[in-house]
């Protein structure tokens, strides 16, 4: 009961607009001041379209040598749709373009039990247990994920500055 009640709230804090609406993929988006948002998680797909997503993506990686970005997130978090959000802006495409496959991928609620979904690509990566979104994984041309430690590190991504998450992905496409 008590998680339902919490689920309720997250998905009620989600709904509410904040400064602004924005359209996306056909839904209106709360915006702040702060960061752009969008909401690329399909929570349609099944895990058989998931895994096709992805397994296309580290094809072109490996064909291209290009890093493949997983973004495990939810269009109820916040902080998963300010991460799409700087990802679809002027100044992030150019560089994710060049050096990423990236592909968004809905968690569900992963910090409810029996409430997350397609963790099992967690596990495919050997990252650590997904317990926030969004949940980043950058895995290398060959299929290895290169940073399982920080994986977990974006579940504040809407209070984070433009620059610092644009330096920590540019970061990786200098490699």
């Amino acid at each position: 009961m008590k998680q339902s009640i919490i689920a309720g709230l997250f998905l009620l804090a989600a709904a509410v607009p904040i400064m602004g609406v924005s359209h996306a993929a056909g839904q209106d988006i709360p915006q702040t001041a702060a960061h752009p948002e969008a909401v690329p998680y399909d929570d349609a797909l099944t895990r058989e379209a998931v895994d096709a997503d992805v397994g296309l993506a580290l094809g072109r990686a490996k064909s291209s040598g290009k890093f493949s970005i997983i973004v495990l997130g939810a269009n109820w978090c916040h902080d998963s749709r300010a991460l799409a959000g700087w990802f679809e802006s002027e100044r992030f495409k150019p560089v994710l373009s060049q050096k990423f496959e990236l592909v968004f991928v809905d968690a569900g609620m992963p910090q409810f039990k029996g409430r997350g979904r397609n963790q099992h690509l967690v596990k495919r990566f050997g990252g650590k247990k997904q317990k926030n979104t969004p949940y980043v994984m950058i895995l290398s041309a060959e299929g290895k994920l290169l940073n399982r430690d920080k994986a977990r590190i974006w579940r504040n991504a809407a209070s984070r500055s433009e620059d610092e998450i644009f330096d920590y992905f540019a970061r990786f496409s200098a490699r």
